[in-house]
Protein backbone atom coordinates (compact mmCIF):
# COMPACT_ATOMS: atom_id res chain seq x y z
CA UNK A 1 0.00 0.00 0.00
CA UNK A 2 1.21 3.23 -0.68
CA UNK A 3 2.18 5.89 1.97
CA UNK A 4 -0.31 8.97 1.51
CA UNK A 5 1.56 11.96 0.57
CA UNK A 6 2.31 14.86 3.10
CA UNK A 7 0.50 18.09 1.92
CA UNK A 8 1.30 20.83 4.36
CA UNK A 9 0.11 24.84 5.14
CA UNK A 10 2.33 26.00 2.85
CA UNK A 11 0.96 23.68 0.20
CA UNK A 12 -2.15 24.94 0.71
CA UNK A 13 -0.79 28.33 -0.17
CA UNK A 14 -0.11 29.35 3.44
CA UNK A 15 3.48 29.93 4.70
CA UNK A 16 3.65 30.44 8.38
CA UNK A 17 7.47 31.16 8.21
CA UNK A 18 6.78 33.79 5.39
CA UNK A 19 4.04 35.37 8.19
CA UNK A 20 6.36 35.28 11.35
CA UNK A 21 8.51 37.20 9.45
CA UNK A 22 6.14 39.66 8.79
CA UNK A 23 5.02 39.75 12.49
CA UNK A 24 8.58 40.41 13.46
CA UNK A 25 8.20 43.82 11.06
CA UNK A 26 5.29 44.84 12.04
CA UNK A 27 5.87 44.64 15.93
CA UNK A 28 9.23 46.52 16.02
CA UNK A 29 6.84 48.96 13.87
CA UNK A 30 4.03 49.40 16.00
CA UNK A 31 5.92 49.71 19.07
CA UNK A 32 7.67 52.75 17.84
CA UNK A 33 3.65 54.53 18.13
CA UNK A 34 3.30 53.27 21.26
CA UNK A 35 1.88 55.64 24.27
CA UNK A 36 1.89 55.19 27.76
CA UNK A 37 -1.80 54.39 27.34
CA UNK A 38 -1.47 50.70 25.83
CA UNK A 39 -0.93 48.11 27.84
CA UNK A 40 -0.27 45.00 25.91
CA UNK A 41 2.00 44.24 23.11
CA UNK A 42 1.80 43.23 19.62
CA UNK A 43 1.27 39.62 19.38
CA UNK A 44 -1.65 39.37 22.44
CA UNK A 45 -5.13 37.93 21.47
CA UNK A 46 -6.52 41.17 22.30
CA UNK A 47 -5.17 44.76 22.28
CA UNK A 48 -5.56 46.76 25.88
CA UNK A 49 -5.69 50.62 25.51
CA UNK A 50 -5.81 52.71 28.93
CA UNK A 51 -8.48 55.53 29.22
CA UNK A 52 -7.15 58.70 30.48
CA UNK A 53 -7.63 62.45 30.31
CA UNK A 54 -11.31 62.75 30.68
CA UNK A 55 -13.58 64.01 32.43
CA UNK A 56 -16.90 62.89 30.87
CA UNK A 57 -15.60 60.89 27.83
CA UNK A 58 -17.12 59.85 24.33
CA UNK A 59 -15.08 57.14 22.25
CA UNK A 60 -15.64 58.33 18.56
CA UNK A 61 -14.39 55.25 15.94
CA UNK A 62 -14.53 55.05 12.68
CA UNK A 63 -13.36 51.80 10.21
CA UNK A 64 -12.76 52.39 6.38
CA UNK A 65 -10.14 51.23 3.19
CA UNK A 66 -7.98 53.02 0.80
CA UNK A 67 -10.50 51.61 -2.64
CA UNK A 68 -8.90 51.39 -5.61
CA UNK A 69 -6.16 53.50 -4.76
CA UNK A 70 -4.57 50.32 -3.82
CA UNK A 71 -4.50 49.53 -7.29
CA UNK A 72 -1.96 52.72 -8.18
CA UNK A 73 0.49 50.73 -5.79
CA UNK A 74 0.01 47.43 -7.48
CA UNK A 75 0.75 48.61 -11.01
CA UNK A 76 3.72 50.66 -9.16
CA UNK A 77 5.30 48.75 -7.09
CA UNK A 78 4.84 51.30 -4.06
CA UNK A 79 3.84 50.42 -1.47
CA UNK A 80 5.25 52.69 1.30
CA UNK A 81 2.33 55.53 1.62
CA UNK A 82 -0.64 53.43 1.40
CA UNK A 83 -0.98 53.18 4.74
CA UNK A 84 -0.75 56.92 5.79
CA UNK A 85 -3.39 57.26 3.44
CA UNK A 86 -5.73 55.03 5.01
CA UNK A 87 -4.51 56.33 8.86
CA UNK A 88 -5.04 59.92 8.13
CA UNK A 89 -8.31 58.80 6.59
CA UNK A 90 -9.86 57.77 9.58
CA UNK A 91 -8.26 60.46 12.00
CA UNK A 92 -9.90 63.50 9.89
CA UNK A 93 -13.01 61.47 9.88
CA UNK A 94 -12.97 61.82 14.04
CA UNK A 95 -11.21 64.62 14.26
CA UNK A 96 -13.89 66.92 12.27
CA UNK A 97 -16.33 65.22 15.28
CA UNK A 98 -13.81 66.65 17.83
CA UNK A 99 -12.00 63.76 18.80
CA UNK A 100 -8.66 62.93 19.14
CA UNK A 101 -6.70 59.73 18.18
CA UNK A 102 -6.18 57.32 20.88
CA UNK A 103 -5.66 54.06 18.97
CA UNK A 104 -5.57 52.45 15.08
CA UNK A 105 -5.63 49.21 14.25
CA UNK A 106 -5.76 47.45 10.89
CA UNK A 107 -6.60 44.56 8.49
CA UNK A 108 -4.18 43.58 6.08
CA UNK A 109 -5.67 40.23 3.61
CA UNK A 110 -3.56 38.96 0.69
CA UNK A 111 -3.57 35.75 -1.27
CA UNK A 112 0.21 35.14 -0.79
CA UNK A 113 1.77 37.04 1.88
CA UNK A 114 5.28 38.97 1.07
CA UNK A 115 6.91 39.87 3.96
CA UNK A 116 8.49 43.17 2.64
CA UNK A 117 5.59 44.55 1.06
CA UNK A 118 3.41 43.61 4.33
CA UNK A 119 6.33 45.39 6.16
CA UNK A 120 6.39 48.32 4.21
CA UNK A 121 2.45 48.68 4.05
CA UNK A 122 2.61 48.66 7.53
CA UNK A 123 6.12 51.45 7.75
CA UNK A 124 3.13 53.82 5.90
CA UNK A 125 0.43 52.89 9.07
CA UNK A 126 3.19 53.16 11.65
CA UNK A 127 4.47 56.57 10.31
CA UNK A 128 0.71 58.25 9.77
CA UNK A 129 0.26 56.89 13.62
CA UNK A 130 3.37 58.79 14.83
CA UNK A 131 2.64 62.01 12.91
CA UNK A 132 -1.09 61.78 14.45
CA UNK A 133 0.04 60.79 17.94
CA UNK A 134 -2.18 57.63 17.89
CA UNK A 135 -0.57 53.98 18.43
CA UNK A 136 -0.71 51.31 16.67
CA UNK A 137 -1.93 48.55 18.65
CA UNK A 138 -2.59 45.74 16.78
CA UNK A 139 -4.51 44.37 13.69
CA UNK A 140 -4.80 41.48 11.41
CA UNK A 141 -2.89 39.69 8.47
CA UNK A 142 -4.26 37.17 6.96
CA UNK A 143 -3.27 34.86 3.88
CA UNK A 144 -5.77 33.53 2.02
CA UNK A 145 -4.75 31.56 -1.56
CA UNK A 146 -7.27 31.79 -4.10
CA UNK A 147 -8.46 34.98 -2.90
CA UNK A 148 -6.42 37.98 -4.51
CA UNK A 149 -4.79 38.25 -7.41
CA UNK A 150 -0.83 37.98 -7.13
CA UNK A 151 0.45 40.71 -6.18
CA UNK A 152 -2.59 42.38 -4.92
CA UNK A 153 -3.87 42.79 -1.12
CA UNK A 154 -6.98 44.56 0.41
CA UNK A 155 -6.20 46.93 3.37
CA UNK A 156 -8.54 48.72 5.80
CA UNK A 157 -8.51 50.41 8.79
CA UNK A 158 -10.18 51.26 12.51
CA UNK A 159 -9.77 53.90 14.82
CA UNK A 160 -11.19 54.87 17.78
CA UNK A 161 -10.78 58.48 19.70
CA UNK A 162 -11.50 60.66 22.45
CA UNK A 163 -13.83 63.64 23.46
CA UNK A 164 -14.79 65.11 26.10
CA UNK A 165 -18.84 65.35 25.74
CA UNK A 166 -19.61 68.80 26.02
CA UNK A 167 -16.72 69.40 23.14
CA UNK A 168 -18.07 67.08 20.48
CA UNK A 169 -18.26 68.92 17.13
CA UNK A 170 -22.23 68.14 16.14
CA UNK A 171 -22.52 71.69 13.75
CA UNK A 172 -25.71 71.98 16.54
CA UNK A 173 -24.49 75.98 16.51
CA UNK A 174 -23.94 76.65 12.99
CA UNK A 175 -25.84 79.33 11.92
CA UNK A 176 -27.03 81.43 8.59
CA UNK A 177 -24.19 83.86 7.89
CA UNK A 178 -21.13 81.51 9.12
CA UNK A 179 -18.49 81.05 6.89
CA UNK A 180 -17.23 78.49 5.25
CA UNK A 181 -13.73 78.20 5.05
CA UNK A 182 -11.71 75.39 3.42
CA UNK A 183 -7.86 73.59 3.31
CA UNK A 184 -6.03 72.50 0.17
CA UNK A 185 -5.89 68.67 -0.45
CA UNK A 186 -3.17 67.05 -1.62
CA UNK A 187 -4.86 65.28 -4.75
CA UNK A 188 -7.15 62.78 -4.91
CA UNK A 189 -6.52 61.79 -1.34
CA UNK A 190 -8.90 58.63 -1.51
CA UNK A 191 -11.45 59.22 -3.51
CA UNK A 192 -12.34 58.99 -7.34
CA UNK A 193 -9.70 56.48 -8.05
CA UNK A 194 -12.00 54.19 -10.27
CA UNK A 195 -13.05 57.38 -12.48
CA UNK A 196 -9.58 58.67 -12.20
CA UNK A 197 -8.10 55.63 -13.14
CA UNK A 198 -10.19 54.88 -15.82
CA UNK A 199 -9.43 57.84 -17.82
CA UNK A 200 -6.06 58.39 -17.50
CA UNK A 201 -4.61 54.92 -17.87
CA UNK A 202 -7.42 53.62 -20.44
CA UNK A 203 -8.97 56.63 -22.19
CA UNK A 204 -6.15 58.34 -22.47
CA UNK A 205 -3.57 55.78 -22.72
CA UNK A 206 -1.00 57.13 -19.96
CA UNK A 207 1.46 54.71 -18.34
CA UNK A 208 2.75 55.24 -14.50
CA UNK A 209 5.81 57.08 -15.73
CA UNK A 210 3.70 59.16 -18.19
CA UNK A 211 4.60 62.95 -17.20
CA UNK A 212 1.44 65.50 -16.33
CA UNK A 213 2.63 68.65 -18.09
CA UNK A 214 -0.01 70.81 -16.09
CA UNK A 215 0.76 69.20 -13.33
CA UNK A 216 4.51 68.95 -13.16
CA UNK A 217 4.71 65.33 -12.08
CA UNK A 218 3.93 61.77 -13.42
CA UNK A 219 0.94 59.96 -13.40
CA UNK A 220 2.10 57.87 -10.58
CA UNK A 221 3.26 60.61 -8.36
CA UNK A 222 -0.06 62.62 -8.80
CA UNK A 223 -2.13 59.30 -7.79
CA UNK A 224 0.00 58.25 -4.88
CA UNK A 225 0.13 61.70 -3.39
CA UNK A 226 -0.71 61.11 -0.08
CA UNK A 227 -4.15 61.80 1.64
CA UNK A 228 -3.10 64.58 4.37
CA UNK A 229 -4.05 64.59 7.95
CA UNK A 230 -6.70 67.74 9.03
CA UNK A 231 -5.73 67.44 12.90
CA UNK A 232 -3.32 70.08 14.07
CA UNK A 233 -4.92 72.62 12.46
CA UNK A 234 -8.51 71.41 13.43
CA UNK A 235 -7.05 71.27 17.35
CA UNK A 236 -5.84 74.83 16.84
CA UNK A 237 -9.23 75.91 15.73
CA UNK A 238 -11.25 74.34 18.54
CA UNK A 239 -8.93 75.25 21.22
CA UNK A 240 -8.94 79.18 19.51
CA UNK A 241 -13.13 78.28 20.23
CA UNK A 242 -14.13 79.69 16.75
CA UNK A 243 -15.11 76.19 15.23
CA UNK A 244 -18.74 75.62 15.01
CA UNK A 245 -18.67 72.39 12.36
CA UNK A 246 -16.39 70.21 10.24
CA UNK A 247 -17.17 68.30 7.26
CA UNK A 248 -14.35 65.91 5.67
CA UNK A 249 -14.24 66.31 2.08
CA UNK A 250 -14.14 62.55 0.80
CA UNK A 251 -16.95 60.30 -1.34
CA UNK A 252 -19.27 62.44 -2.98
CA UNK A 253 -17.75 65.94 -2.76
CA UNK A 254 -18.42 68.84 -1.49
CA UNK A 255 -22.21 67.90 -2.46
CA UNK A 256 -22.28 65.50 -0.95
CA UNK A 257 -19.79 66.05 2.77
CA UNK A 258 -20.55 69.15 3.20
CA UNK A 259 -24.33 68.99 4.64
CA UNK A 260 -23.19 66.24 7.33
CA UNK A 261 -22.11 69.03 9.44
CA UNK A 262 -25.15 71.00 8.95
CA UNK A 263 -28.17 71.21 10.92
CA UNK A 264 -31.93 70.75 9.29
CA UNK A 265 -32.88 74.13 7.32
CA UNK A 266 -29.30 75.22 6.57
CA UNK A 267 -27.62 74.83 3.36
CA UNK A 268 -24.20 75.52 2.09
CA UNK A 269 -23.33 78.40 -0.62
CA UNK A 270 -20.14 77.75 -2.31
CA UNK A 271 -18.52 80.11 -4.26
CA UNK A 272 -16.71 78.74 -7.10
CA UNK A 273 -14.45 81.39 -8.10
CA UNK A 274 -13.12 81.98 -4.50
CA UNK A 275 -10.17 78.89 -5.27
CA UNK A 276 -8.70 77.40 -8.57
CA UNK A 277 -8.93 73.86 -9.01
CA UNK A 278 -5.61 72.11 -9.03
CA UNK A 279 -4.52 71.22 -12.92
CA UNK A 280 -4.83 67.64 -11.97
CA UNK A 281 -8.74 67.84 -11.67
CA UNK A 282 -9.11 69.62 -14.81
CA UNK A 283 -6.79 67.39 -16.74
CA UNK A 284 -9.39 64.22 -15.47
CA UNK A 285 -12.35 66.63 -16.56
CA UNK A 286 -10.71 67.47 -19.94
CA UNK A 287 -9.81 63.67 -20.56
CA UNK A 288 -13.75 62.67 -19.74
CA UNK A 289 -15.85 65.59 -20.36
CA UNK A 290 -16.91 65.14 -17.29
CA UNK A 291 -20.68 66.79 -16.16
CA UNK A 292 -20.69 69.60 -13.55
CA UNK A 293 -22.69 67.28 -11.40
CA UNK A 294 -20.52 63.87 -11.34
CA UNK A 295 -17.32 66.32 -10.86
CA UNK A 296 -17.93 68.04 -8.10
CA UNK A 297 -19.65 64.72 -6.29
CA UNK A 298 -16.71 62.36 -7.41
CA UNK A 299 -13.32 64.34 -6.57
CA UNK A 300 -12.30 66.84 -3.68
CA UNK A 301 -12.03 69.62 -6.53
CA UNK A 302 -8.99 70.67 -4.21
CA UNK A 303 -10.43 70.59 -0.92
CA UNK A 304 -10.09 68.45 1.46
CA UNK A 305 -12.04 69.87 4.66
CA UNK A 306 -14.58 72.09 5.23
CA UNK A 307 -14.70 74.31 8.18
CA UNK A 308 -17.66 76.75 9.48
CA UNK A 309 -16.80 79.61 11.89
CA UNK A 310 -18.74 82.83 12.89
CA UNK A 311 -18.17 85.50 9.96
CA UNK A 312 -17.05 88.14 13.06
CA UNK A 313 -14.23 85.27 13.26
CA UNK A 314 -12.79 84.68 10.17
CA UNK A 315 -9.70 87.31 10.41
CA UNK A 316 -8.92 85.28 13.80
CA UNK A 317 -9.58 81.78 12.17
CA UNK A 318 -6.97 82.78 9.22
CA UNK A 319 -4.92 83.88 11.78
CA UNK A 320 -4.60 80.71 13.74
CA UNK A 321 -4.22 78.53 10.41
CA UNK A 322 -1.62 80.63 9.21
CA UNK A 323 0.51 80.16 12.32
CA UNK A 324 0.25 76.57 11.07
CA UNK A 325 1.28 77.56 7.57
CA UNK A 326 -2.27 77.16 6.13
CA UNK A 327 -3.81 79.37 3.32
CA UNK A 328 -7.59 78.87 4.08
CA UNK A 329 -10.04 78.85 1.01
CA UNK A 330 -12.83 81.44 1.32
CA UNK A 331 -15.16 78.51 0.29
CA UNK A 332 -18.93 80.45 0.96
CA UNK A 333 -21.03 80.99 3.39
CA UNK A 334 -23.85 79.12 5.40
CA UNK A 335 -27.74 80.14 4.01
CA UNK A 336 -31.23 79.13 5.00
CA UNK A 337 -32.12 75.95 3.43
CA UNK A 338 -35.02 76.89 0.66
CA UNK A 339 -37.58 74.00 0.15
CA UNK A 340 -36.87 72.07 -3.10
CA UNK A 341 -33.34 73.51 -3.45
CA UNK A 342 -29.93 71.50 -2.98
CA UNK A 343 -28.20 71.63 0.73
CA UNK A 344 -25.36 72.80 -1.63
CA UNK A 345 -25.47 75.09 -4.42
CA UNK A 346 -22.65 76.62 -6.63
CA UNK A 347 -22.64 80.08 -7.58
Amino acid sequence: MLKPKTVRYRDAGVDIDEADRAVASIKKLARRTFTPNVLTDIGSFGAAFQLAGFRKPVLVSSADGVGTKLKIAFLTGRHQTIGEDLVNHCVNDIAVQGAIPLFFMDYFAVGKLDAGVAAAVVSGIARGCRNNGCALIGGETAEMPGMYRDGEYDLAGFIVGGAERAALLTGKNIQAGDALLGLPSTGLHTNGYSLARKLLLEVAGYGPNTMLPEVGVTVGDALLAVHRSYLKPIRALIAARLLKGAAHITGGGITDNTPRMLPAGLAAAIETASWRIPPLFEELRRIGNIPDDDYRRTFNLGIGVIFAVPASGVARAEAVLAKLGESPIHAGWVVDHKRGRPRVEYR
